[in-house]
């Protein structure tokens, strides 16, 4: 059977039941005798419980804290795994445990999780409810015992799971990793999805490499592809990797050797002077340390802060409210090095009562109160937020600088293009929340043409690409993956790195004139020859 989530429930424990064919297929994964003791962390509905004991398994046991999945299956213990005192170990855990982000969290869960040791030990307040469930799994494991997960692929490369790979590369390793990029498993679902299969091992040979096995066609799965995937058949949409193991304090980037030596080469084109190249941690420069990043403001409701061009070339707005229209470069009018359009936005400072409002904005309290209604329903950020203020005017002074600024969408497809849009904008132009902007820091010598330049780089696209946030075919664009890009500082004493920055430059400028596509391979001649330096 094939179980989907009930639409009138609300899903406050991170539910996503299983397919009985993902289900099956994990479970013949497994190497262990009909006899082991066998775990299912979050049962569910009890799909695996079901398969495993069609298969011959007897000795299952399994935990469920939502009780309204209650079922007739022996040995489930309605209660939280988190919480639960296990004192009993097992050879085999498997399912699919529950991903909810803290901010997502029901204010019961975030308290469990805050009065639980291991939680303390490891996470914090940035983790997700997923990490403890890997985790308090090994910990429940017979030495060689496994664990096979299906999870969102995520936690393998973002900077708050560090402690949760840490604590796995300690403790055992994987075997095999298969990864379904963004094809459809789960109802309503669309994110990049793993099936891992790890094994718990103090001592391992270390010269035990990962069967990475990807599948990247947005097809629905069948037992055929699963098992051309388990036998490495080749075939349309599928590649097959062998890793190293992975080690602790790097992200795990599913790649293969070719592309992270490329990557490899391009960090040490950004490192520092008098680094050492056989420290674990090469120390590149960084864009964060030449530029300061900031996310787009939130108006909480986009459409009602709009201003149409009919309103806008109706001149009837007042002085003031002419005076309180911001530009706005959107996401959609971003491409590779400039943008093509700007919307207004109306703004009203905060802290005035709703006379001073209608009295000084007229036509903006009218346009607003079509608006009305939804904008009393936004969130409130923890204060009170008049209908006419915004919800979140992040980075604020900093958009309000008189410097040139580098747009780029917040997230961005990948699936069908090689490409980022890092596009320039002039000052006094400003982001919304689904565009992040970029500024050169005062100490920064380097122009920002140059940074533009760089940006768009067929090297940053391939970083990215791998080390960047990424989910399924979605890359994102806060202010923490943009600011560990490498970047290739200009020695200022060379006079050749001079030189080139100084060419780098002009072309840009003449590109963003000309739009001529010619101009941009001259500026990528410019770049091979500076990266050679």
């Amino acid at each position: 059977m094939t179980v989907v989530v009930k639409s009138n429930h609300k899903n406050k424990f991170g539910q996503y039941f299983t397919p009985e064919i993902m289900a099956n297929f994990m479970i013949n994964l497994a190497t262990v005798g009909k006899n082991s003791q066998i775990l299912e962390p979050s049962c569910g509905e009890g799909i695996f419980i079901e398969l495993l004991q069609k298969q011959g398994f007897q000795n299952i046991s399994a935990y469920e804290i939502d009780e309204n999945l209650v079922t007739s299956y022996q040995n489930v213990k309605y209660e939280s795994f988190i919480s639960a005192q296990i004192d009993r170990k097992f050879d085999l855990i498997i399912g699919n445990p529950p991903y909810i982000r803290w901010a997502n969290l029901e204010t019961e869960l975030k308290a469990e999780l805050q009065n639980n040791p291991l939680w303390n030990k490891y996470f914090n307040s940035l983790c997700d409810y997923l990490y403890i469930f890997i985790l308090k799994s090994i910990e429940l494991l017979n030495e060689n015992g496994e664990l096979i997960f299906i999870c969102p692929e995520y936690w393998l490369n973002t900077t708050h799971s560090i402690s949760l790979r840490n604590y796995m590369v300690e403790n055992g390793y994987f075997e095999t990793i298969y990864h379904f990029n963004e094809t459809p498993i789960f109802d309503k679902v669309a994110t990049s999805t793993i099936i891992f299969k790890y094994i718990k091992a103090k001592n391992y040979n270390k010269d035990n490499v990962i069967s990475i096995k990807k599948y990247f066609a947005n097809k629905k799965l069948t037992n055929e592809t699963l098992e051309n995937l388990k036998t490495d058949t080749d075939f349309e949409g599928a590649e097959y990797i062998n890793l190293s193991q992975f080690r602790k304090n790097e992200r795990w980037v599913l790649a293969n050797s070719a592309l992270k030596n490329e990557l490899q080469i391009f960090e040490n084109q950004c490192i520092k002077p008098n680094t050492n190249l056989f420290e674990n941690q090469i120390n590149y420069y960084t864009l964060g340390e030449f530029c300061d990043i900031g996310n787009g403001l939130v108006s909480g409701l986009d459409k009602a802060f709009q201003l149409s061009d009919t309103l806008l070339n109706e001149d009837i707005l007042t002085e003031k409210e002419q005076k309180n229209i911001l530009k706005v470069v959107k996401a959609k009018d971003l491409q590779p090095f400039y943008y093509e359009n700007i919307t207004n936005y109306l703004y009203v400072k905060d802290g005035l009562d709703e006379n001073e409002f209608t009295t000084n904005f007229p036509y903006f309290y009218k346009h607003l109160q079509e608006y009305k209604t939804d904008l009393e329903k936004r969130y409130q950020y923890h204060r009170k937020i008049q209908y006419w203020e915004w919800c979140f005017l992040r980075n604020f002074a900093l958009f309000g600088s008189p410097e040139k600024r580098i747009f780029v969408p917040c997230k961005e497809r990948i699936s069908h293009k090689n490409y980022f849009r890092f596009a320039l904008a002039e000052a006094q132009i400003y982001p919304t929340q689904d565009v992040t902007a970029i500024f050169r820091k005062a100490t920064t010598k380097e122009s920002i043409e140059y940074i533009l330049a760089f940006l768009n780089h067929s090297q940053v696209f391939n970083w990215l690409k791998i080390n960047g946030i990424v989910k399924g075919n979605i890359v994102e664009f806060s202010e923490k993956p943009l600011t560990s890009i490498p970047f290739r500082a200009i020695n200022w004493q060379n006079a050749q790195e001079v030189l080139l920055h100084n060419k780098i430059t002009e072309h840009c400028q003449l590109y963003l004139e000309t739009k001529k596509d010619d101009i941009l391979e001259e500026i990528n001649v410019l770049f091979d020859e500076l990266f050679k330096l």
